[in-house]
């Protein structure tokens, strides 16, 4: 899923406030652009203008965009049938079947799951998020990921923290700056998450494609969103004290493929992004 905490400054809201549920169409939003990438409707034509000059710095994006959803359905799927009934999904984006708890509750229907996101758009179709199996349970928090004392409060109310909890932040920390103090937001999440519990992540890289890259962010800077690439070695940073599962930090579509269906194009050069899971000890 996308992350939706790369605007700078206020929320993207209109002039209702930033208490509204108003949404402001006058610039790109990345949970919007990630919906116009995966062949969605829920996005303006800010979005689409600005996704269509990615793609002239960047072809594969929508292959990018799908890889991550096809990685969130195969750690999902591994986290499930090895024994994880609780997920806490943080920066979800606008619904695209098959959601998590989908995915979850085919394995386990008595997985429970807590979708979280900032996005006024996402709270608007939160229902499509909420069809859960009569064993599970399925939930909708309305909070940023530079929040993380609101998410863990919220996600205590529904799920159980005294056993393990899968942590998800698919394409979701590049949208956070160092400034904003990304790799301390996962450990104060974490930190409240006991042991056994996962954490499970994507994140797009400049290490394949350094000049096309650094073209990508001063054109999103400039249009007021952070892309924070960074590098393998950065990203293994968020996993430091866990316990990295097989094959460890990988290029996004090559973590065990054998779970799920390959997406067309993913071999056609190297896809920018690293994925991987790793538990809590």
């Amino acid at each position: 899923m996308t992350g939706t905490t790369g605007t700078t400054g206020p929320d993207p809201l209109d002039a209702t406030g930033p208490t509204g549920t108003g949404i402001d169409t006058s610039r790109p939003h990345p949970a919007r652009m990630y919906d116009w990438y995966l062949g969605g409707k829920d996005n303006y034509p800010v979005d689409e203008a600005m996704g269509r000059q990615m793609l002239a710095l960047e072809p594969r994006v929508p292959v990018m965009a799908r890889v991550n959803r096809a990685f969130m359905h195969r750690a999902t799927r591994w986290l499930a049938r090895n024994g994880v009934r609780q997920f806490l999904d943080v920066g979800t984006g606008i619904p695209t079947e098959p959601n998590l708890h989908q995915v979850a509750q085919q394995v386990a229907p008595d997985a429970r799951v807590v979708y979280c996101d900032n996005d006024p758009i996402v709270l608007a179709h939160a229902a499509a998020l909420l069809r859960s199996t009569p064993e599970g349970v399925t939930e909708y928090l309305q909070a940023d990921v530079r929040d993380p004392a609101t998410i863990v409060d919220g996600a205590r109310k529904i799920l159980d923290f005294g056993r393990p909890v899968a942590l998800s932040l698919i394409a979701l920390l590049h949208f956070v700056s160092d400034e904003d103090g990304a790799h301390e937001l996962v450990g104060r999440l974490l930190a409240e998450l006991p042991s056994g519990s996962y954490l499970v992540m994507t994140h797009a890289t400049a290490d394949f494609t350094p000049e096309d890259s650094a073209a990508a962010t001063e054109k999103l800077k400039s249009a007021g969103v952070t892309l924070a690439l960074r590098s393998r070695e950065q990203f293994t940073r968020f996993f430091d004290g866990l316990e990295l599962v097989e094959p460890g930090v990988e290029v996004v579509h090559k973590w065990h493929p054998e779970l799920g269906e390959p997406v067309p194009g993913q071999d056609d050069g190297v896809i920018p992004g690293y994925g991987a899971v790793a538990r809590k000890p």
